[in-house]
């Protein structure tokens, strides 16, 4: 099957999972601190945006749950629930924004809205 015979919005759906997916899998186990907060979101935002059709990224991560999970020695590791992700992924005509929502307590992949 080639590009052509995809329509743009399913291909915008499949590229918005593969994006979400290569940034948890990449980046959850990460060491951060409440120092580095601030660096490792530019460094997330920075490495999607290399990937084909990123419209936009934004990322933050939660600072409370940072502090709260500190070890001894001043850093915890980056779990998908302290991630807040906005995504949009554009193929053609269509916008596909998603993001990471916690249900009962794990993080999914999620789409929040298609244009």
């Amino acid at each position: 099957m080639n590009d052509a015979e995809i329509k743009s919005r399913e291909k915008a759906i499949f590229e918005a999972g593969i994006k979400l997916g290569a940034l948890y899998h990449q980046f959850t186990g990460s060491p951060v601190s409440p120092e580095s907060v601030d660096s490792l979101e530019y460094a997330i935002e920075e490495s999607i945006k290399n990937q084909p059709y990123v419209e936009s990224i934004s990322v933050k991560i939660d600072s409370d749950l940072i502090e709260e999970n500190l070890n001894r020695f001043g850093y915890t590791e980056l779990t998908g629930l302290m991630l807040e992700v906005d995504l949009t992924v554009k193929v053609g005509n269509t916008a596909v924004h998603a993001g990471i929502e916690v249900v009962d307590g794990y993080p999914l992949m999620a789409l929040s809205r298609i244009e």
